[in-house]
């Protein structure tokens, strides 16, 4: 199997959007009640590119399989050097190593801008394929919010880890001002 990872297109876009769509309504990994459509899609990602986060897919086999991307954790300044990350993997593509391929290169593409710190916020504690992945990649547990949303009838945790990137706190970043 030939795995790709590239920067997202506009075409991405259908694909990316019935990958989304099944978390809105099947699971709890995001908070959204209502499916977004492509329109609203291409919209959020256009959002993000444009202000210069990462946005990327993975093709396996030419097939995309996957998506991922950084975004603002908080929209205070002194966030700036913080970002909240997302992966989203096809349920029928899962078990293949793209989810840890595409949060590989979110890190180093977050830690190529400059980014010092990287959240992620997993939907609840039973997401335990998500939160084992971010663990492999050096992502520690902070906390857990407990039923901090509500969905599919039911009060949601949502589990918050956290992981430096480049040299994280430990000095200034270079665009301090």
């Amino acid at each position: 199997m030939a795995l790709h990872i590239r920067p997202v297109a506009t075409g991405d876009m259908p694909a990316i959007t019935a990958i989304y769509a099944r978390e809105v309504t099947d699971l709890v990994n995001t908070y959204e009640y209502e499916v977004p459509d492509v329109a609203e899609m291409t919209r959020r990602m256009q959002d993000i590119t444009q202000r210069g986060f990462p946005y990327i897919v993975a093709e396996l086999d030419g097939q995309l399989a996957g998506y991922a991307y950084a975004n603002t954790y908080r929209t205070r300044i002194a966030y700036q050097w913080t970002v909240e990350n997302s992966v989203y993997v096809d349920a029928g593509m899962q078990g293949h190593g793209i989810g840890s391929a595409l949060l590989g290169a979110l890190i180093d593409a977050c830690t190529q801008r400059g980014y010092r710190q990287m959240v992620a916020v997993i939907g609840e504690p039973s997401n335990t394929a998500s939160i084992a992945l971010h663990e492999r990649f050096g992502f520690t547990h902070v906390g857990t919010f407990q039923g901090l949303g509500r969905k599919h009838g039911r009060w949601l945790d949502t589990v918050q880890m956290q992981r430096a990137l480049g040299d994280g706190a430990s000095s200034a970043p270079d665009n301090e001002g």
